[in-house]
C-alpha cells in the first residue's frame, strides 16, 4: 500500500511540473489517504505485537 502511496505523490509531481492542476491534485488526494491509511494499519499492528510481546512476559 505504500508503494501506492509513493507512485500517487510521483505521478502527481510529475503532472505538477507539466501543468495538469486538477490531475496533480487527484494524484496528491489519493497519495494522502493511501499514506494515512498505511500509518493507520502500522500503528495497529505496532499495538498488537506490544500486547503480545507485554502478554508472553506477564
Amino acid at each position: 500500500m505504500l508503494y501506492w502511496a509513493v507512485s500517487s505523490f510521483i505521478l502527481a509531481l510529475v503532472a505538477a511540473v507539466l501543468g495538469f492542476g486538477g490531475f496533480a491534485a487527484g494524484g496528491t488526494s489519493i497519495a494522502k489517504i493511501l499514506c494515512a491509511v498505511f500509518i493507520l494499519i502500522c500503528l495497529l499492528c505496532l499495538a498488537l505485537g506490544l500486547t503480545r510481546i507485554r502478554g508472553r512476559t506477564a
